[in-house]
């Protein structure tokens, strides 16, 4: 069975690569976790988020924004202090700075998903030229995407970041085409197929 090969390294990363990535995601909780993993992937790998997905879960309340939205002092000292945790308080306060920002997007929109999916007009992106394995660290679309967050005031959010996100919940289907997943993240969605070239 042929998989994107970024995924092979271990079993973790070649249940998310099937299971999770890709796969177009309408669940605000999801939406945020992902979201948020993002924000602690700066500067390092995302293998290494993968590797921690379940201490990130047990730190912040298994990403619930509105729990997470209310964390104090003592909520930061005690995620510096779990085991195996990334210990950079910037990135813990902007994970809670964040979830208040959420919240007030879902003020806005209803959902987080409505506000992210209304870029794309609720349709799965295929950008020709990306199933052949030629992708970008960013695009047109994740530039206007981080520029409307960073308004909205939340942090480690750029071009690059926000793409990687595009990615993981399904907006952009970047799955090589010999992949097995290629074509079932795309089953039952309505697609609209871009030129890279012409995304600005």
């Amino acid at each position: 069975m042929e998989r994107c090969s970024w995924c092979l390294c271990n079993e973790k990363m070649i249940k998310y690569h099937d299971e999770e990535w890709g796969v177009p995601l309408y669940d605000d909780r999801k939406q945020f976790e992902f979201l948020m993993m993002e924000v602690m992937q700066c500067g390092l790998n995302w293998n290494m988020m993968v590797q921690k997905r379940e201490i990130f879960q047990r730190c912040f309340d298994d990403f619930d924004y509105q729990k997470v939205a209310e964390y104090t002092e003592e909520d930061i000292q005690r995620i510096m202090e779990t085991e195996g945790m990334i210990r950079s308080e910037r990135k813990i306060r902007a994970v809670i700075h964040n979830a208040q920002c959420f919240m007030k997007v879902r003020e806005e929109f209803g959902t987080f998903s409505d506000y992210l999916w209304g870029f794309s007009k609720g349709k799965v992106i295929l950008y020709m030229g990306h199933q052949k394995g030629k992708i970008p660290a960013k695009n047109g679309l994740s530039d206007k995407i981080s520029r409307d967050l960073k308004k909205r005031g939340f942090k480690y959010l750029g071009s690059v970041t926000v793409y990687s996100h595009l990615q993981a919940c399904g907006m952009i289907n970047d799955h090589t085409e010999g992949c097995f997943r290629y074509q079932e993240v795309m089953e039952g969605r309505q697609v609209i197929r871009k030129r890279k070239d012409k995304e600005s």
